[in-house]
């Protein structure tokens, strides 16, 4: 059975048609229309779209914001103007199957717990590293949203107190430390120190910034400067997933977003954070980390499977 996964990004709108097994029969992208209200419209164009060349059976959209737990409203969405927006009813209204709703961190996990690189675990944490930090927990096989329908936003963990402010409204969040515009940050501070951000100095006053795809090159040639920014960031995750393994005790942390192009030189200074920052370690197992598999099609593909659980009544 054929499904939709649409995934509403801040630039893109990527969507899919998706068989059970989680490939991909075909997909579009459109840019993210920059009026808010033609939203709605861009996603009915293209389930319309996938719909008059396969015989679908639901549409699943993913987007960034809490999600209430009857997977029909978004509560909250804090880089679209939604507050309590009714987006199931919406759709269903204009497209003839059934619609379901989750946050985008949730569906990119879910589909590399069910297709990428969790397939082979029951319980799992998958956190992106991208503008922010998102976070998607699976515990004994199924999504863990919370009694709200909000749980798993494990970027808004109070990592720092009194830290830097946040895009949602409080202070010290872990996506201000380990989040690809925390490395950008981190990159700019060391090349104001010189020494070691000579390079990153350069390259800023070349092209005047740094992105977080400039710093990733220097960390591949070895540049130290980038290497240490990245390193701090890293350090971040691997102190907080420390945490997260006490509290939910996952198998495997899977590593997504941008940031994790970098693999291992990544995923090293990971693992000694978390290590060092792991409740009884030496005495207890361990998770490992991976990084994901499925890249920026994981969120329509998770959409879409998530889409299929709801409307055969299976639950996630």
């Amino acid at each position: 059975m054929l499904k939709v996964g649409i995934d509403i990004g801040g630039t893109k709108i990527a969507g899919g048609v998706v068989d059970a097994d989680g490939r991909i029969v075909e997909k579009l992208r459109v840019d993210t229309p920059v009026d808010t209200g033609e939203l709605a419209d861009a996603v009915v164009d293209m389930s319309r779209h996938f719909a008059a060349h396969h015989d679908i059976a639901a549409v699943g959209v993913a987007a960034a914001g809490f999600i209430d737990r009857q997977r029909a409203n978004v509560i909250h969405a804090p880089n679209i103007a939604w507050r309590d927006e009714p987006l199931k009813a919406i759709l269903e209204a204009r497209i003839d199957v059934p619609v379901t709703i989750e946050n985008d961190a949730n569906a990119a996990g879910w589909a590399e717990f069910r297709f990428g690189a969790g397939r082979d675990v029951d319980d799992m944490v998958m956190l992106t590293m991208g503008t922010g930090v998102g976070g998607a927990v699976i515990a004994s096989g199924a999504l863990y949203r919370g009694g709200h329908g909000i749980g798993g936003e494990l970027g808004h963990i109070r990592f720092t107190r009194d830290g830097l402010p946040c895009g949602c409204g409080q202070n010290g969040c872990l996506e201000q430390y380990a989040s690809g515009r925390a490395l950008q940050r981190e990159a700019n501070a060391i090349a104001d120190a010189g020494g070691i951000g000579t390079a990153l100095a350069e390259l800023r006053a070349q092209k005047g910034s740094i992105s977080g795809p400039a710093v990733s090159r220097l960390v591949l040639a070895g540049d130290p400067g980038a290497v240490e920014a990245l390193r701090r960031v890293a350090t971040a995750l691997g102190e907080a997933c420390g945490g997260f393994q006490a509290v939910l005790d996952p198998e495997l942390f899977v590593i997504g977003g941008g940031v994790a192009q970098l693999g291992e030189d990544l995923l090293g200074p990971v693992r000694i954070a978390y290590e060092t920052s792991l409740p009884g370690y030496g005495d207890r197992p361990i998770a490992a980390f991976a990084i994901a598999e499925l890249g920026n099609d994981a969120g329509f593909i998770g959409a879409a499977d998530l889409a299929e659980t709801a409307r055969s009544g299976e639950g996630a």
